[in-house]
Protein backbone atom coordinates (compact mmCIF):
# COMPACT_ATOMS: atom_id res chain seq x y z
CA UNK A 1 0.00 0.00 0.00
CA UNK A 2 1.64 3.22 -1.19
CA UNK A 3 0.39 6.51 0.36
CA UNK A 4 -0.77 9.40 -1.05
CA UNK A 5 0.09 12.95 -0.72
CA UNK A 6 -3.51 14.03 0.40
CA UNK A 7 -3.25 11.47 3.14
CA UNK A 8 0.21 12.75 4.71
CA UNK A 9 -1.31 16.05 5.25
CA UNK A 10 -3.83 14.60 7.32
CA UNK A 11 -2.77 14.83 11.40
CA UNK A 12 -0.81 12.06 12.61
CA UNK A 13 -3.15 11.55 15.80
CA UNK A 14 -4.45 8.32 14.33
CA UNK A 15 -0.54 6.88 13.34
CA UNK A 16 0.19 6.99 16.89
CA UNK A 17 -3.07 5.69 18.19
CA UNK A 18 -2.76 2.99 16.24
CA UNK A 19 0.78 2.19 17.09
CA UNK A 20 0.11 2.36 21.00
CA UNK A 21 -2.68 0.12 20.87
CA UNK A 22 -0.70 -2.22 18.46
CA UNK A 23 2.53 -1.96 21.19
CA UNK A 24 -0.42 -2.04 23.85
CA UNK A 25 -1.37 -5.74 22.67
CA UNK A 26 1.69 -7.14 21.89
CA UNK A 27 2.70 -6.02 25.70
CA UNK A 28 -0.49 -8.03 27.15
CA UNK A 29 0.30 -11.31 24.52
CA UNK A 30 3.64 -11.43 25.55
CA UNK A 31 2.29 -11.18 29.53
CA UNK A 32 0.23 -14.19 28.93
CA UNK A 33 2.83 -15.97 26.88
CA UNK A 34 4.60 -15.90 30.08
CA UNK A 35 2.64 -16.34 32.68
CA UNK A 36 0.96 -19.21 31.16
CA UNK A 37 4.80 -20.67 30.19
CA UNK A 38 5.27 -19.92 33.96
CA UNK A 39 2.23 -22.28 35.16
CA UNK A 40 2.74 -24.66 32.73
CA UNK A 41 6.14 -25.11 33.69
CA UNK A 42 5.64 -25.00 37.52
CA UNK A 43 2.53 -27.24 37.31
CA UNK A 44 4.04 -29.94 35.93
CA UNK A 45 2.26 -30.02 32.56
CA UNK A 46 5.09 -29.10 30.82
CA UNK A 47 5.46 -33.13 30.89
CA UNK A 48 3.31 -33.37 28.11
CA UNK A 49 4.71 -31.80 25.82
CA UNK A 50 7.00 -34.91 25.93
CA UNK A 51 4.02 -36.60 23.37
CA UNK A 52 4.48 -35.44 19.91
CA UNK A 53 0.76 -36.28 19.22
CA UNK A 54 0.22 -33.50 21.71
CA UNK A 55 2.94 -31.33 20.30
CA UNK A 56 0.95 -32.02 16.60
CA UNK A 57 -2.15 -31.13 18.24
CA UNK A 58 -0.83 -27.68 19.59
CA UNK A 59 0.70 -26.79 15.86
CA UNK A 60 -2.58 -27.58 14.30
CA UNK A 61 -4.35 -25.54 16.74
CA UNK A 62 -2.00 -22.45 16.48
CA UNK A 63 -2.46 -22.95 12.60
CA UNK A 64 -5.99 -22.50 12.82
CA UNK A 65 -5.91 -19.41 15.26
CA UNK A 66 -3.79 -17.10 13.26
CA UNK A 67 -5.14 -18.28 9.96
CA UNK A 68 -8.20 -17.16 11.14
CA UNK A 69 -6.90 -13.90 12.00
CA UNK A 70 -5.27 -13.32 8.99
CA UNK A 71 -7.86 -14.65 6.97
CA UNK A 72 -11.54 -13.80 8.84
CA UNK A 73 -10.89 -10.59 10.84
CA UNK A 74 -12.73 -8.17 8.75
CA UNK A 75 -15.59 -10.87 9.50
CA UNK A 76 -15.05 -11.38 13.47
CA UNK A 77 -16.58 -9.21 16.01
CA UNK A 78 -13.54 -6.98 18.23
CA UNK A 79 -14.16 -9.76 21.32
CA UNK A 80 -14.39 -12.72 19.56
CA UNK A 81 -10.75 -11.06 17.54
CA UNK A 82 -8.84 -10.47 21.21
CA UNK A 83 -10.22 -13.91 22.24
CA UNK A 84 -8.74 -15.36 19.30
CA UNK A 85 -5.41 -13.21 19.74
CA UNK A 86 -4.64 -14.16 23.95
CA UNK A 87 -6.09 -17.82 22.76
CA UNK A 88 -2.60 -17.71 20.65
CA UNK A 89 -0.83 -16.08 23.07
CA UNK A 90 -2.00 -18.40 25.62
CA UNK A 91 -1.26 -21.66 23.62
CA UNK A 92 2.00 -20.48 22.52
CA UNK A 93 2.76 -20.07 26.43
CA UNK A 94 1.98 -23.68 26.95
CA UNK A 95 4.63 -24.93 23.99
CA UNK A 96 7.28 -22.33 25.03
CA UNK A 97 7.36 -23.66 28.56
CA UNK A 98 9.60 -26.41 27.13
CA UNK A 99 12.67 -23.94 27.02
CA UNK A 100 13.00 -23.43 30.51
CA UNK A 101 13.88 -27.14 30.45
CA UNK A 102 17.22 -27.19 28.48
CA UNK A 103 18.43 -23.76 28.48
CA UNK A 104 19.78 -22.16 31.35
CA UNK A 105 18.83 -18.71 32.96
CA UNK A 106 21.73 -16.85 31.66
CA UNK A 107 20.97 -18.01 28.07
CA UNK A 108 17.11 -17.60 28.36
CA UNK A 109 18.20 -13.68 29.70
CA UNK A 110 20.94 -12.84 27.39
CA UNK A 111 18.97 -14.30 24.19
CA UNK A 112 15.81 -11.73 25.87
CA UNK A 113 17.75 -8.52 26.25
CA UNK A 114 19.35 -9.26 22.73
CA UNK A 115 15.64 -9.73 21.00
CA UNK A 116 14.44 -6.54 23.04
CA UNK A 117 17.57 -4.14 21.84
CA UNK A 118 17.10 -5.28 18.02
CA UNK A 119 13.20 -5.31 18.54
CA UNK A 120 13.30 -1.40 19.80
CA UNK A 121 15.90 -0.84 17.11
CA UNK A 122 14.31 -1.77 14.70
CA UNK A 123 10.77 -0.45 15.15
CA UNK A 124 12.06 2.77 15.59
CA UNK A 125 13.78 2.06 11.76
CA UNK A 126 10.24 1.45 10.73
CA UNK A 127 8.75 4.57 12.44
CA UNK A 128 11.40 6.82 11.03
CA UNK A 129 12.94 5.81 8.29
CA UNK A 130 12.28 7.34 4.99
CA UNK A 131 13.15 4.27 2.46
CA UNK A 132 10.08 2.08 1.37
CA UNK A 133 10.64 -1.15 2.75
CA UNK A 134 7.94 -3.03 0.88
CA UNK A 135 10.14 -4.89 -1.85
CA UNK A 136 12.28 -5.73 1.07
CA UNK A 137 9.38 -7.58 2.90
CA UNK A 138 9.03 -9.18 -0.09
CA UNK A 139 13.09 -11.03 0.19
CA UNK A 140 12.60 -11.74 3.78
CA UNK A 141 9.28 -13.06 3.31
CA UNK A 142 10.89 -15.89 1.11
CA UNK A 143 14.03 -15.87 3.18
CA UNK A 144 11.75 -17.28 5.92
CA UNK A 145 10.33 -20.22 3.55
CA UNK A 146 13.77 -20.94 2.77
CA UNK A 147 14.70 -21.24 6.63
CA UNK A 148 11.65 -23.05 7.18
CA UNK A 149 12.66 -26.03 4.37
CA UNK A 150 16.00 -25.81 6.08
CA UNK A 151 14.47 -26.54 9.15
CA UNK A 152 13.20 -29.16 7.88
CA UNK A 153 15.43 -30.91 6.29
CA UNK A 154 18.00 -30.44 9.41
CA UNK A 155 15.16 -32.53 11.38
CA UNK A 156 16.83 -35.58 9.54
CA UNK A 157 20.73 -34.25 8.39
CA UNK A 158 21.03 -33.02 12.54
CA UNK A 159 23.93 -30.86 11.29
CA UNK A 160 25.02 -28.45 14.71
CA UNK A 161 26.65 -26.20 12.01
CA UNK A 162 23.49 -25.83 9.38
CA UNK A 163 21.48 -25.11 12.59
CA UNK A 164 23.32 -22.44 13.48
CA UNK A 165 23.85 -20.90 9.61
CA UNK A 166 19.93 -21.17 10.22
CA UNK A 167 19.58 -19.46 13.46
CA UNK A 168 22.16 -16.45 11.96
CA UNK A 169 19.83 -16.05 8.95
CA UNK A 170 16.33 -15.97 10.72
CA UNK A 171 17.69 -13.52 13.64
CA UNK A 172 18.49 -11.11 9.80
CA UNK A 173 15.36 -11.69 8.69
CA UNK A 174 13.16 -11.23 11.72
CA UNK A 175 15.30 -8.44 12.53
CA UNK A 176 14.60 -6.77 9.44
CA UNK A 177 10.65 -8.26 9.53
CA UNK A 178 10.11 -5.82 12.83
CA UNK A 179 11.18 -3.11 10.64
CA UNK A 180 9.33 -3.85 8.05
CA UNK A 181 6.17 -4.44 9.86
CA UNK A 182 6.07 -1.80 12.17
CA UNK A 183 6.23 0.76 8.62
CA UNK A 184 3.55 -1.57 7.27
CA UNK A 185 1.54 -0.54 10.34
CA UNK A 186 1.78 3.05 9.75
CA UNK A 187 1.00 2.66 6.57
CA UNK A 188 -2.07 1.28 7.43
CA UNK A 189 -2.94 4.42 9.83
CA UNK A 190 -2.72 6.50 6.74
CA UNK A 191 -5.40 4.33 4.95
CA UNK A 192 -8.49 6.39 4.72
CA UNK A 193 -11.07 3.36 6.03
CA UNK A 194 -8.72 3.95 9.30
CA UNK A 195 -8.44 7.66 9.63
CA UNK A 196 -10.75 8.92 12.07
CA UNK A 197 -11.96 5.73 12.82
CA UNK A 198 -12.02 5.12 16.67
CA UNK A 199 -14.28 1.80 16.78
CA UNK A 200 -14.06 -1.79 15.33
CA UNK A 201 -11.59 -1.16 12.36
CA UNK A 202 -9.04 0.29 14.26
CA UNK A 203 -9.52 -2.24 16.90
CA UNK A 204 -9.07 -5.02 14.56
CA UNK A 205 -5.99 -3.24 12.83
CA UNK A 206 -4.43 -2.58 16.46
CA UNK A 207 -4.84 -7.11 16.82
CA UNK A 208 -3.29 -7.62 13.54
CA UNK A 209 -0.44 -4.96 13.76
CA UNK A 210 0.43 -6.61 17.31
CA UNK A 211 0.17 -10.15 16.20
CA UNK A 212 2.64 -9.45 13.37
CA UNK A 213 5.05 -7.82 15.73
CA UNK A 214 4.46 -10.41 18.46
CA UNK A 215 5.62 -13.08 16.15
CA UNK A 216 8.58 -10.46 14.71
CA UNK A 217 9.96 -10.98 18.15
CA UNK A 218 9.23 -14.14 19.45
CA UNK A 219 11.07 -15.71 16.80
CA UNK A 220 13.70 -13.30 17.07
CA UNK A 221 14.05 -14.59 20.69
CA UNK A 222 13.86 -17.99 19.76
CA UNK A 223 16.39 -18.33 17.28
CA UNK A 224 19.04 -15.66 19.54
CA UNK A 225 18.28 -18.40 21.94
CA UNK A 226 19.37 -21.17 19.55
CA UNK A 227 22.70 -19.12 19.09
CA UNK A 228 23.22 -18.25 22.79
CA UNK A 229 21.95 -21.91 23.92
CA UNK A 230 24.68 -23.67 21.70
CA UNK A 231 27.23 -26.13 24.00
Amino acid sequence: MTSQPQLLAQPRVETRSLLRNVYLYMLLAMTVTAGVSWFTLNSGLVRSLGSPWILFGIFIVQLILVGTLAFALPKLSVPVAFAIFFAYAAVTGFTLSSIFLYYDVADLTMAFISAAALFLTMSLVGVFTKADLTKMGTYLFIGLIGIIIAMLINIFLRSSMMDLVISIIGVIIFTGLTAHDTQKIMQMSRDPRVQGSEGALMTKLSIMGALSLYLDFLNLFLFLLRIFGRD
